[in-house]
């Protein structure tokens, strides 16, 4: 930073304390307060937009290469003992279904959701550091306005000996003016066009996320639906009737009385 920057900077840091101490007047400007809070609201859900759809999509593969995990060891213990048996084709079954939702996952969604979806949101998230390096140029200028007027106004309310005082400090009232008002003029005008092209900058994205989310379940139905076929019509029924839990509960007392699974 140069020596004037430096400057610049601890006269600022003066006024701040001035106008916390009530000395120097602060500008309150209301419909830029609002804007700007309106701002930090959309900027703070985009980063958690963000951060929550790279968490949801690490979760789907993770999911997917669990389900790959399980459906290997299923297949190893049904064809363990005999593999024409119908345990064993619908453990063989399975794990083909869940390798094709692997594959597909990895092979069709993968790409289609990094460029409407994760690109979007990073794309829109670059703007935030631009848009905030503007705002804080303009309440920098701010204190550098505030301070100019404060200025002025002990020069016109306390005359000074020396004429030329007042004159300089117009102008440098008037030039502090000028460059925060186009700032803030600008903030205030363009900050709600940013906030109105939220909605539609965002639509293309959702539609493509609930279609990609459709078309995962679909497939999973559909290839899942094919090992049904390898049990009994009458499992689901049961299931409802809480059949299948006496029937695991039945398979675990025989556990419990194996000599190797009994208590001490």
């Amino acid at each position: 930073m140069s020596w004037t920057g430096i400057k610049k900077s601890f006269n600022r840091a003066g006024t701040t304390l001035l106008q916390k101490t009530g000395q120097i007047e602060r500008t309150v400007d209301r419909e830029f307060t609002d804007e700007e809070a309106k701002f930090k609201t959309f900027e703070k859900e985009c980063q958690a937009l963000q951060k929550d759809s790279k968490s949801y999509w690490d979760a789907m593969r993770a999911m997917t290469a669990a389900q790959t995990r399980i459906a290997d060891t299923l297949e190893t213990f049904y064809g363990a003992s005999d593999r024409t048996s119908e345990g064993a084709m619908a453990g063989h079954a399975y794990k083909r279904s869940v390798d094709d939702l692997d594959g597909g996952f990895g092979r069709e969604l993968d790409g289609p959701y990094r460029t409407t979806i994760s690109e979007p949101l990073g794309k829109m998230c670059a703007y935030f550091p631009v848009v905030n390096e503007h705002i804080s140029k303009r309440n920098k200028k701010l204190l550098d306005y505030d301070s100019a007027r404060s200025k002025m106004r002990k020069l016109v309310d306390k005359p000074s000996e020396d004429p030329t005082k007042l004159p300089k400090a117009q102008q440098e009232h008037d030039e502090a003016k000028e460059v925060f008002d186009m700032l803030n003029d600008q903030l205030v005008a363009e900050l709600p066009q940013l906030m109105d092209l939220r909605v539609p900058y965002f639509d293309p994205s959702f539609e493509a996320m609930i279609r990609m989310q459709s078309k995962f379940a679909e497939e999973g139905y559909e290839k899942l639906s094919g090992v049904q076929r390898y049990f009994a019509d009458s499992i689901r029924d049961d299931y409802a009737a809480g059949q299948l839990d006496a029937q695991v509960e039945g398979v675990l007392q025989e556990m419990r009385e194996l000599s190797i699974c009994g208590a001490n």
